[in-house]
């Protein structure tokens, strides 16, 4: 997984996936990508900096279900406007973590949680029902989509085991393009 260059293989693959066809018409451009970074302290990873910058940003079409975000967005169910977010504090989690079942691996469990919600990620959209992937932008997870819900949150990617694509925005792209369920890897075997 690149993090500081995009690949012309992946953002052709981006191009396509997304039927991107206007010459960047619908992209943010480098200076309010600039901005944005600039405003909330980080860097966004790449191929997902690219994407917004050079070929779109935010797509009706999938993935997640209701489409892909704006940069700056939220998704419509995410209940409030995300003043309350501070994307350069790090992104809490590095591993699974359902906290509805047992015990918690915190000492404060409700401040994680919260963490998880409002640090060091950018919300990519929706599958309904507070189910929303994020693009973690701050901390050790750099660079991975989580899958965030009311009842906790899991990395996507091989490497964590509930599926078999590679992981990162261009990884997780390419599983939705290919048809694939989100959490494939039970069916693989």
């Amino acid at each position: 997984m690149e993090l500081d260059q995009a690949t012309p293989k992946d953002l052709a693959a981006l191009r396509e996936a997304f039927g991107v066809d206007d010459d960047g018409a619908s992209a943010l451009g480098w200076e309010a990508v600039r901005a944005f970074e600039a405003e909330h302290g980080v860097v966004l990873p790449e191929p997902y900096r690219t994407f917004v910058a050079e070929l779109t940003d935010g797509s009706f079409q999938g993935p997640p279900e209701f489409g892909l975000v704006g940069l700056a967005e939220l998704p419509s169910d995410w209940g409030g406007d995300g003043s309350d977010r501070d994307l350069s504090k790090p992104f809490p989690l590095t591993e699974a973590w359902v906290w509805e079942e047992g015990e918690s691996p915190y000492e404060d469990p409700e401040a994680v949680v919260d963490q998880v919600l409002r640090h060091g990620s950018i919300v990519l959209g929706t599958d309904g029902c507070a189910m929303n992937w994020h693009l973690v932008v701050t901390g050790p997870h750099r660079g991975h989509i989580w899958h965030v819900t009311d009842v906790g949150a899991m990395p996507f990617g091989a490497e964590f085991g509930h599926t078999t694509s590679a992981p990162g925005f261009a990884g997780w792209v390419a599983h939705w393009g290919a048809g694939k369920e989100w959490f494939d890897a039970e069916s693989a075997q």
